[in-house]
């Protein structure tokens, strides 16, 4: 199979587009994984073949790069890729009860989709915001200081339709075949929406002051 004349089409032209910024064409592997995510939701059978046709490449070298990298799908998609951050310190701040009610919550496990087809779960190792631990993703948008009552609201109001506002960044999260287009270099014309990071914070020097004057008062520091 390969897709129809129409879809191969536009979707070599945007292949061009991804390939002219490279000076090595093999280079643009990733951006066009990504563009094939934003045709299907994930890399199918076609996109394997897509790829190695405009990159000189052999499906078994786009597929070994498909298969290592866990951004991308290699089988059908929910709608909104929902990611719970289980690692050491959002896990001790409530992220593994997090996980576990929403995994009982959707009824689906790891790396499964609701029936409906518009939740994907997904357990999540760092997002590198741990000064708002517990952590959440939708489609790589940022959830910070999530509760399970929050998070339980927040896959209800996905599958619902209901536009979901992030933490910080973009006004809204999109589907994950708008965000696929944006990760292969398409803009969207809505990166100066939101703020671009969390509220300042001086939790990490408040620690090591704390240690510090801790260690002093035990006659630790000479």
């Amino acid at each position: 199979m390969s897709f129809p004349a129409d879809v191969a089409e536009r979707l070599g032209k945007d292949a061009e587009a991804i390939i002219s910024r490279y000076p090595d064409k093999r280079s643009a592997l990733l951006p066009m994984l990504h563009l094939m995510q934003s045709e299907e939701g994930y890399v199918s059978p076609d996109g394997i073949a897509f790829c190695a046709e405009h990159l000189d490449l052999t499906p078994a070298e786009v597929s070994a790069v498909a298969t290592f990298y866990t951004q991308y799908k290699r089988r059908p998609h929910g709608e909104y890729q929902v990611g719970v951050c289980i690692n050491t310190l959002c896990a001790v701040m409530g992220g593994d009860r997090i996980w576990e009610d929403v995994s009982e919550h959707l009824g689906i496990g790891h790396d499964q989709t609701t029936a409906d087809g518009k939740v994907s779960l997904e357990r999540l190792e760092c997002n590198a915001a741990c000064d708002y631990a517990p952590v959440m993703m939708v489609n790589w948008e940022f959830f910070d200081n999530m509760t399970p009552d929050k998070a339980r609201q927040l896959v209800d109001d996905l599958r619902a339709g209901k536009d979901v506002r992030p933490t910080r960044g973009a006004d809204k999260v999109e589907p994950f075949v708008k965000i696929s287009r944006v990760l292969a270099g398409f803009e969207d014309g809505r990166a100066g929406e939101g703020v671009g990071a969390g509220p300042a914070s001086q939790a990490g020097v408040s620690r090591v002051a704390g240690d510090s004057t801790a260690r002093s008062d035990k006659g630790g520091d000479r």
